[in-house]
């Protein structure tokens, strides 16, 4: 009869050891809060809104049309630009106000033959138009010699549908007047040659550019666009003339005296 009783206490007493540490390992790990989740949401709607640019750029890089644009620059001055994208790929801006101190309208132009600067007929170019060539239809535009406002039409599109280009979108609220869905664009990268101007795109949902705010001014689409012509055409001859630059006229140099 002892030795049960013996028995049975040193159960009891392995029992009140063993349990509550069964108990603890049982309820330990409900008890542990849940790993807090690392992701935020923002990406999200950041990685959304690059898709989104990226499709419209797309988009835009198969819309051929013919337009306008009302472009202000930083000296407030508003100027109407003329845009083609004909239906081969070629592609044509006409900028008023921008060679030599604002005197001569120019053209820029890229072909299957190159890419071009054209002198147009104005105030301080009474001459015919004429053209002079650039380099070849992927070249860049000499920066003196670069207008910018066709950027956006031209090798600007293919950087926006690039995802792999060091770019930060959102969404971004319209300008006054412009319809279609805007995007904020910001650089990524530290490096000063950043492959697009930040700011502000606007685009309908066929691709149509209704708006640009960067470092070069503001692009607002005036009017409809009309259809496209199956290729540009430049403006004039191809001449060996020396390409206009934005700089004001310099007078000739005066014969030197014997």
């Amino acid at each position: 009869m002892h030795a049960h009783l013996r028995a049975a206490r040193l159960l009891t007493g392995a029992l009140a050891i063993v349990l509550p540490a069964l108990l603890a390992a049982c309820t330990a790990d409900p008890s542990e809060p849940a790993p807090a989740s690392t992701g935020d949401p923002a990406p999200a709607e950041v990685d959304g809104a690059r898709d989104e640019l990226a499709a419209l750029a797309a988009a835009a890089q198969d819309r051929h049309l013919t337009a306008t644009y009302t472009w202000t620059g930083a000296d407030g001055a508003a100027r109407t630009v003329s845009v083609t994208s004909a239906n081969d790929g070629t592609w044509r801006v006409d900028v008023p106000g921008w060679g030599r101190g604002g005197t001569v309208d120019v053209s820029l132009a890229g072909t299957a033959d190159g890419l071009f600067q054209c002198a147009l007929p104005s105030a301080g170019r009474p001459e015919a138009a004429s053209c002079v060539r650039l380099g070849d239809p992927d070249d860049a535009v000499p920066r003196k010699l670069d207008v910018r406002v066709q950027h956006p039409f031209t090798d600007w599109l293919e950087v926006l549908t690039d995802r792999r280009a060091p770019l930060a979108v959102s969404p971004a609220t319209p300008p006054a007047g412009i319809s279609g869905q805007c995007y904020s664009v910001d650089s990524t990268s530290a490096s000063l040659n950043a492959p697009l101007d930040v700011g502000i795109y606007c685009y309908r949902p066929d691709g149509t550019p209704t708006a640009v705010r960067a470092a070069f001014g503001t692009l607002k689409l005036a009017g409809e666009p009309g259809p496209a012509p199956a290729t540009v055409r430049l403006a004039g001859p191809v001449t060996e003339d020396e390409p206009l630059d934005a700089g004001s006229p310099t007078d000739s140099p005066s014969p030197e005296t014997p």
